[in-house]
Formats: structure tokens, sequence, C-alpha cells
């Protein structure tokens, strides 16, 4: 079984460290889709507190780095699949005959090279323009890093699990578009490409936008996934639930910069339990929805409505959270198990957005923050407003890798609940 609803238990995860990659993003952050630069070092930590409390949980988590060493290590068959897809993917230019020459070396080199290396060499993107200067008969390569994957740690987007497979996305934004082909080439050879399927060539979707909740699903749209990616997914063969509900991911009308917008279903609502959702109400009114029920194999339209009113009337208690927790990522929390969550510390992240320059005073005067329900015993995760839902949580502290946009929901992709 794969994943049949977000609150089922969660089994297996694999996420990605960041590398050295991030480091170009450090230089200039908008370019690279993050919302602000943070300590590297720090960011690390709390990536490995976040996994440590996996595993702590029950989950079983493994890396796309390890998940890559290991099977080259031990399978000739995919070893020889990732020194091609790494000789397909670094590019050479300058001098024609020098740049062939090289290539080709590449190619005779590639057999004695570490696994750690070729997955490096992956994330990193490179291309080699090479000089040849014939008076000193010397060859001068310059290094460049086409689009380093700075955005793969969030494991969500690439991709998202079903029931019966995992539906490969085609992401929007060029920063992106090489993630779906590394982890599809490494995920087809791990599971086999029977499990694996592809959205339609000019569509984008983004797993981030697909919520599974047993009989029903929910897929959003807007700036990341379109409705030709969602039509494509509904009907990937993939999905097998009963109904399907197509979301047009709102904004707030006080947004006061690009950044601060709802790119994923999953940054502004969530499932926590069987019957129990997180998210913003005033977004969730405003999401403006389209119900689609499968007839013979087909998913047919049946009405107009709004993610609030599908959900309500599905029976959710809904936990309204305010803008400025929205903002802050707490609906991006993760499911353990019917009923718990790992979630962000929302104070400690406004904090950092605040220093950052990210949440300003006339942004909070704009959302109608008031200071009194700013402190971080009241701001989510209120022990007293989970109790009142029923809901167990796990607060970590996330507000340095946040940085890059996105929660604990986004830097997981979760592959098995039971």
């Amino acid at each position: 079984m794969f994943v049949r609803s977000e609150w089922d238990r969660l089994q297996e995860v694999i996420i990605h460290r960041p590398g050295t990659e991030i480091d170009y993003a450090m230089i200039s952050p908008r370019a690279f889709l993050f919302e602000r630069p943070f300590n590297k070092t720090k960011a690390l930590k709390e990536h490995e507190t976040l996994e440590n409390i996996m595993k702590e949980n029950g989950v079983e988590v493994k890396t796309l780095r390890d998940i890559v060493v290991k099977r080259s290590n031990t399978g000739s068959s995919f070893r020889n699949a990732l020194e091609s897809k790494v000789l397909e993917e670094v590019q050479f230019f300058g001098d024609i005959g020098e740049a062939e020459k090289l290539k080709n070396d590449l190619k005779k080199n590639l057999p004695y090279v570490d696994s750690d290396t070729l997955f490096n060499i992956l994330i990193l993107a490179p291309s080699i323009d090479i000089t040849v200067d014939k008076t000193n008969h010397m060859s001068y390569p310059k290094i460049f890093s086409n689009v380093p994957l700075t955005n793969l740690y969030f494991m969500r987007d690439q991709q998202a699990v079903s029931s019966l497979g995992v539906i490969v996305g085609r992401m929007k934004l060029p920063q992106r578009k090489l993630e779906p082909e590394i982890t599809s080439f490494i995920m087809g050879n791990v599971l086999g490409q029977n499990h694996l399927k592809r959205v339609d060539e000019n569509s984008y979707f983004e797993g981030g936008d697909y919520i599974p909740c047993g009989s029903f699903g929910l897929i959003g749209t807007g700036p990341r996934t379109d409705l030709k990616g969602a039509f494509s997914a509904m009907n990937s063969g993939m999905i097998d639930h009963d109904e399907v509900l197509l979301v047009e991911n709102p904004k707030y009308p006080f947004m006061v910069n690009d950044l601060l917008n709802n790119m994923h279903l999953d940054t502004y609502f969530n499932i926590a339990g069987k019957g129990v959702a997180i998210g913003s109400t005033i977004l969730l009114k405003m999401a403006r929805a389209k119900l689609y029920t499968r007839e013979n194999g087909e998913y047919i339209f049946i009405e107009e409505t709004t993610l609030y009113d599908y959900i309500k009337g599905k029976g959710f208690n809904i936990m309204d959270i305010s803008p400025i927790e929205q903002l802050c990522y707490s609906s991006n929390f993760l499911t353990i198990r019917d009923g718990k969550i790992i979630c962000i510390e929302s104070f400690a992240v406004l904090k950092k957005l605040e220093k950052n320059g990210v949440i300003t005073e006339k942004l909070k005067e704009q959302a109608g923050a008031r200071s009194s329900d700013l402190e971080s015993s009241i701001m989510f995760p209120d022990r007293r407003k989970m109790e009142e839902f029923g809901l167990d949580f796990i607060k970590i502290n996330l507000e340095e890798i946040t940085g890059g946009y996105g929660g604990a929901h986004c830097m997981t992709y979760t592959l098995h609940r039971n």
C-alpha cells in the first residue's frame, strides 16, 4: 500500500539532506525561490532533528543520497543507469574538439568515480566551458552550475503518492524543472516503472497540491499546479478516490510582495486526523472549487463549491489558524498517525520572519493581527486548542530551514502509510 489517506499511520518517508547546492541559494535567495537567507549549519541540525523525531515515532526514514549510494554499490544495473544519467546531465561547451574529448574522458572515467560523488554531480547540475590556448597547448575549463537543485530538500513537490502508486509531476519554474527528472529516475529504478506515471506534457503538477483523504482527494491549482496537470493526475490511473475536489488556491487580499502567496494547497490547509483539518478559514472560504465524481473509471463534474463548504460537508472539524500563523507554516505540519502531528513552533518562525523583514508591522496591521495574539503561549500549536480538537502534537523548531519556503510537510516524500 502507498498512501490512501493523510491520517493513516506514517510508515516510510524519503528526505534529502541539503548539501553544497544550498550555498548557491544563499547568494541570492529570491532568485532560487527561497523566502529568505538562513544559517545553513543550524538548518541542517533542524533537518536532522526532524528525521530523528520521525524515527522515534516508528517511521522508516531514508535519505535520497543513501538510496542512490546503496543501490549503486550493490546493483550493477542501477550503477550503469546512474553513470548514463550523469553523462546525460553534464554539458560541455566551447572548443568543439576539446569538448568532445572531455566528454569521452568523462565516459571512460565514470566507472572509477564513487557513487556519492555521482549523486553530488546530479544535484549540482554542472557544465564545463572549455577554452583552448593553442600557443601554450593548454585547455582552461570554466565550471558552471546550470540550475543547482537548491529546492530538492522539499521532497513533497516533485511527485504525489496515492494508493496505487507515484504520480511524477512537472514543475513550472525553471529553478525546479530538473527535480522530477532526478527523483523519478531514482524511484523508477527502486520501485519499478509500473508504479510511476508522469503527468502529461505541457501540464504542471506538484505534490504539495495533493492531499489524499480516503474516499476523496483534494488537488490545489494555482501558481504551480495548473488545471491540465490536475486533470492529468486525476486520470493517471494512480488515483482511485470516489471524488476529487479541484481547488483554486486563493491569495490574501493584503499580500504585499510576490513571495507571500499560497503556492500549494498544503501551505494553508492540512489534515491532522480523521475528521480533523487545520487551516486558514479565511482562505478556505475564499477557495473556489469544483467537485468531480468517478463514474465508469472517469471523473465527471458535479458542482461548484468552496473548500470550506466541502470539508465541512464531509463532517470535518476545522481548527482555524490566523493569517500570521499561516504565514509561519502552521498548516505545513506532518501527520504521523490519526490525531498526532509534527508541527512547527510558529512563534519562533515569526520572530525570524520579523527579523528578516518578511513580516512587517504593516503586514501585521493589514492582517488584523493583535500583539496579544502573537505570543509563544498562544500561537499555534496552542496546547488548549489542540486538546479541544483531540490532537496530540510534537513541536519542533524549524526557524532556519523554513527559509527555503516550506515546513515539515513539504520536506517529506511520504511513500507509505497504512
